[in-house]
């Protein structure tokens, strides 16, 4: 998973973007200019807003208020009737595929602004609590001037909390809310940030870590300065989340898991899954989809099981491979140490398979410690070479007898190279492309694209045995009961033990892996159904483009086709891979 999503607006912050000279397009189209500009100066919303954007962003807290989501909606509506009245005659493809792309920006964010989606500010393991921590663990403070800005940053934390509990309580009164399991997970992430120790505090990390060109005195003024913005501002802001949880918004959380118990919550379902899939797919048909595709995956973990020299069924090889100690590591810091060891032998591959890699490197980091209970077992952050910030592969390094070995190769690929970190640095890294391009993330293109690289896995090399080629089948079965359990639970009417099935009986995903991945489902539906469905269109486009070029197939070509226009929309995607193919059909043997 990676550092911009689709989430739900509130979950997240705002990365006002200006348009720049530098950014703008070539050729004679300037009401396209104006109409991006006019976009981009709006800002979009999403889960680590200092990871692209205006060089300001990260020093900013937005404003959720009701009022600014209403002039946000007003004018992305404006631009949207603009946009829909300008010709397409005369426009170059690049321009074209500005055109498309930031139709389909506009027309999610204008469907989703109806629904409010502000109301509804957190999840299982995101949210505005959590965005500054998410802020911190990737925030270089290069001088004072810098410190002093975060240390600003920390002084405003009230009020960005007071403002998303508004929404909240907004939520709790129009009964839309997350489910009983998802609010009670919200109040103990609250309850361990608030018990934060001051000197653990992760929000304080980036002033501790000031560079030695920071003068000592200078330096420790600054550390004190932030300490005591945590104590007088960030811990009663923490708080009073915590009273509001336990107070107002557990007792009335929803009974139900399903998004479609939701007031208007059939068509806010509906609506989820064509966001995050970027199809028409409807819950039903990507239900049948995931139970086709459980099936074949489970006759291939058997025959991988069979090479592994196991003599028992599929229950029992799982049952092994969830206690036996030589498939888990014995410390955080080995744990670390593997993942690092196989994104290296990772990157040493990239070349012979993609023509385009980025300039921007990513580093291994373990979850910050204060929210590490309850959260996934790994996730990618985006750097800026700009900001002088790497990308961050963030691995979970708590609870070790829960984070198999056997399935680290399978993480790394998705949330390193060649996964989110190969594609969302080539995005970022564009040229003459307006900004907004630079950071779309349409969730089936990114996740299919992690999955596809733990498939792409197989071509490079990396699972050196039976055990790790299982652990990626385990993670590929893990993404196709996603299909089953997120429709069966908020369209089918499942509970929760219905959607476990499918996990603990098909997959080596741990107990506590399963858990949280189910309350991840159940507070943010429809996401998960991104993966499968971007992988499987991934690799039709492949097997196409193989079958139709035979020996002129370049597998490094077609990667980079996929990827150097940025992050599409699965239909556009198939689209510009199609004319890919018949542009290189006509080239000479």
């Amino acid at each position: 998973m990676t550092r911009t999503r689709s989430r739900p607006a509130a979950l997240a912050a705002a990365c006002l973007v200006v348009f720049t000279a530098s950014a703008a397009l070539a050729g004679p189209t300037p009401t396209l200019n104006a109409l991006v500009s006019r976009y981009e100066a709006l800002g979009d919303v999403g889960e680590d807003p200092d990871s692209g954007g205006a060089a300001d962003a990260r020093w900013r807290l937005p404003d959720v208020s009701p009022a600014a989501d209403a002039t946000r909606a007003a004018m992305l509506k404006k631009i949207q009737a603009d946009l829909s009245a300008l010709p397409v005659k005369g426009l170059s493809d690049e321009e074209r595929l500005t055109r498309d792309l930031l139709m389909f920006s506009l027309r999610d964010r204008v469907e989703a602004a109806g629904f409010d989606e502000a109301r509804m500010p957190f999840s299982s393991d995101g949210g505005f609590d959590v965005m500054m921590l998410y802020r911190a663990s990737g925030m270089t403070l290069r001088n004072a001037d810098e410190a002093r800005r975060w240390i600003a940053l920390l002084n405003g934390m009230p009020g960005w909390y007071a403002a998303n509990i508004a929404n909240a309580r907004r939520g709790v009164a129009t009964g839309f809310v997350q489910a009983i399991p998802t609010a009670q997970a919200v109040l103990e992430r609250a309850q361990r940030a608030a018990a934060t120790p001051l000197a653990d505090d992760p929000l304080l990390a980036p002033l501790r870590a000031l560079p030695s060109s920071v003068p000592a005195a200078t330096r420790a003024a600054l550390i004190a300065e932030g300490e005591k913005a945590v104590t007088d501002k960030v811990a009663p802001a923490r708080a009073g989340f915590v009273k509001f949880m336990a107070e107002e918004y557990v007792p009335h959380a929803a009974k139900s898991l399903a998004a479609s118990d939701l007031p208007d919550g059939k068509r806010y379902y509906a609506f989820l899954v064509r966001r995050h899939t970027t199809t028409d797919l409807t819950p039903d048909q990507i239900h049948d989809i995931g139970q086709a595709e459980v099936a074949r995956i489970r006759a291939r973990m058997l025959e991988t099981m069979k090479a592994a020299g196991f003599q028992g069924d599929l229950p029992a090889f799982i049952a092994m491979l969830r206690k036996d100690p030589r498939f888990y590591a014995t410390s955080r810091q080995q744990l670390l140490e593997k993942s690092s060891e196989i994104a290296k032998r990772a990157d040493d591959q990239l070349p012979a398979h993609f023509g385009v890699l980025p300039r921007l490197t990513y580093g291994v980091r373990p979850v910050p410690a204060s929210i590490e209970k309850g959260y996934t077992t790994g996730r990618y952050f985006g750097g800026d070479a700009k900001a002088g910030r790497a990308g961050g592969l963030m691995i979970n390094t708590s609870e070790l007898d829960q984070r198999p070995l056997y399935e680290l190769p399978a993480l790394v690929l998705h949330e390193g190279a060649p996964g989110h970190h190969i594609q969302t640095s080539l995005a970022a890294e564009q040229t003459a492309v307006p900004e907004f391009r630079r950071n779309l993330y349409f969730t089936a293109f990114g996740e299919g694209w992690g999955l596809y690289s733990e498939w792409l896995g197989e071509e490079m090399g990396i699972y050196r045995d039976p055990y790790e080629l299982f652990g990626r089948l385990s993670y590929e079965m893990w993404r196709a009961c996603r299909l089953v359990a997120d429709t069966g639970m908020h369209w089918k009417g499942w509970s929760l033990e219905q959607a476990r099935a499918c996990f603990t009986d098909n997959t080596a995903l741990s107990p506590t892996n399963i858990e949280v991945e189910l309350k991840r489902y159940v507070s943010w539906p429809g996401q998960a159904l991104a993966y499968k469905v971007g992988e499987l269109k991934l690799l039709e486009l492949r097997r196409r483009a193989e079958a139709k070029l035979g020996d002129r197939f370049d597998e490094r070509g077609f990667h980079d086709a996929v990827l150097l226009h940025g992050s599409l929309p699965l239909s556009v995607l198939e689209t510009r891979i199609d004319a890919w193919i018949a542009q290189q059909a006509k080239k000479k043997g």
